[in-house]
């Protein structure tokens, strides 16, 4: 049995999630909080958030994220193809970064225009 705490809403149910019956899913509050712990313990993944050089603009970094989550192995490879990245202003809300990042077809997206 894993306790987690759900990150899904604002609400934040304790969740129990037995393994070994199926990864059933105990003291969620709503059907996306039973989604949530069967995931995390099966396959767990995160949007990320981070930042890349840019130039030409005012602030010499620029937010960017990964426009879905990826799994939470990949992290580290995500973050790694960020560090040679050099944008150049101006960039858009939505303008992709890299694309298909560790073959998981989620890219890395700006958030911020600049």
């Amino acid at each position: 049995m894993t306790e987690l705490i759900c990150i899904v809403c604002p609400k934040g149910c304790h969740l129990t999630v037995d393994e070994e019956n199926g990864y059933q899913v105990s003291g969620y509050g709503c059907q996306r909080g039973e989604e949530y712990g069967k995931k995390e313990l099966q396959n767990p993944t995160r949007v990320l958030t981070s930042i890349v050089r840019i130039e030409g603009a005012i602030h010499p970094c620029c937010p960017v994220k990964t426009d879905s989550a990826i799994p939470k192995k990949e992290i580290e490879k995500a973050m790694e193809l960020l560090k040679d990245i050099r944008l150049e202003s101006p960039v858009k809300i939505g303008d992709v970064v890299a694309e298909n990042i560790c073959g998981t077809k989620s890219c890395w997206v700006v958030t911020k225009d600049m």
